[in-house]
């Protein structure tokens, strides 16, 4: 499906040239986040969730794009009114108060909100397991930085909200998961230091850049971000870094988020963790189809595919949709993909095993991953996982 920028002319004209009878097979609206499609990140995972639709279930897709926040209302108001869509999604948290609003407005028009919550009978809330996914991230940020001698690792956050303290503190349990499952099998007292920059914006990737300069100045060997278009910067910063050191694969490593992110600094990151956005837009429109659609809050966990740690077959699909959104060309790919596999071969085998070991300890419920919605808990899982 090629990307399609709307305004609110050329929806209402799309509106009339899908009169009901073309709704059969059902239909679907996307309301994205700013920045819409082409964010390599959290709004391309959802428009892959729409495409699928689209090929899977037959369902006709509206894709909507917001200039800004102040385009949500308007946006969601208007398709809404057509009365012509099983389901209108909404990406991500910031379009959380539109979507209470005309939610209300139009009580018999079933919604989905992607990483957010409001608390109505025709909303459903989609939110992931982002602290069970962290944790598979953290073991490989551990088992790296252990195995190339180094002694810490950091993460770079955007605002300090409470979804981000549960990417956090769950990348914390998993680097403590992992530095223990180390210690373990050598018969050593190794242990890592654990730092975290909170840079309060999720669209100054100069912001990124500054806080991951700062960790690998003091030493980090992998550093995580989770930070939007500001951990854009992080990732750079990362491999500006190796390459001043004439490396043209890592360690130091960066690890991506939301989507597999590994292609964007091919070499340099090591593995993504992935919010599946697009599984969360396929549910709500297959149970809106089926008649299982209900409303309320639905976390979806890494054991029903709500997140992953990303794999060369992720990574390779997102880089056709970055071809499709011209964003890349077909030329540039067989490049890029080298440079990704020469990342994952530069990681150590033991990382990979023990990820997915905790990955089965997690599925099982052997393992249960700590989360933090408040700074509080977070202060005490800062200090009950340390490892230094």
């Amino acid at each position: 499906m090629r990307k399609a920028s709307w305004l609110l002319v050329a929806l209402l004209v799309s509106l009339v040239a899908f009169p009901a009878a073309a709704l059969a097979q059902g239909a679907l609206a996307v309301v994205y986040d700013v920045g819409g499609r082409g964010d390599l990140s959290f709004n391309d995972m959802a428009a892959l969730g729409a495409d699928r639709a689209a090929r899977e279930l037959g369902v006709r897709v509206t894709e909507v794009e917001s200039a800004t926040t102040g385009d949500f209302l308007p946006n969601l108001r208007a398709l809404a009114r057509s009365r012509q869509y099983d389901v209108i999604v909404g990406v991500g948290f910031l379009i959380e108060d539109a979507m209470r609003q005309v939610a209300e407005e139009f009580p018999n028009q079933k919604f989905a909100l992607i990483d957010g919550f409001v608390d109505a009978p025709n909303v459903m809330s989609i939110s992931f397991a982002d602290h069970e996914g962290s944790a598979l991230v953290g073991v490989v940020a551990a088992i790296t930085t252990l195995e190339a001698g180094g002694d810490t690792v950091g993460i770079v956050l955007g605002i300090e909200i409470p979804i981000l303290l549960r990417f956090e503190i769950g990348f914390r349990a998993g680097v403590r998961w992992a530095v223990d499952r180390y210690n373990e099998i050598h018969g050593t007292n190794k242990q890592l230091r654990i730092l975290h920059a909170y840079t309060g914006a999720f669209d100054d990737p100069a912001r990124g850049k500054t806080a991951a300069e700062a960790m690998l100045g003091q030493g980090a060997t992998v550093v995580y971000q989770v930070a939007g278009a500001t951990g854009l910067g992080a990732l750079e910063a990362v491999e500006s870094f190796a390459r001043a050191q004439g490396k043209t694969v890592g360690p130091p490593f960066a690890i991506g988020v939301d989507s597999a992110q590994d292609w964007i600094h091919p070499g340099f990151i090591a593995v993504s963790m992935v919010k599946r956005v697009d599984n969360g837009v396929f549910e709500a429109i297959k149970r809106a189809l089926d008649g299982t659609f209900q409303g309320g809050a639905v976390t979806l966990k890494l054991a029903e595919g709500g997140v992953a740690a990303s794999t060369i077959e992720m990574v390779d699909a997102f880089f056709d949709e970055a071809i499709e959104l011209g964003q890349k060309t077909p030329e540039e790919k067989a490049a890029t993909m080298a440079g990704v596999r020469a990342a994952r071969a530069a990681v150590p085998q033991l990382a990979w095993d023990l990820l997915n070991e905790l990955d089965g300890l997690i599925r099982s419920g052997e393992y249960v991953v700590p989360e933090a919605l408040d700074r509080n808990t977070a202060e005490y899982w800062r200090e009950v996982l340390s490892t230094y």
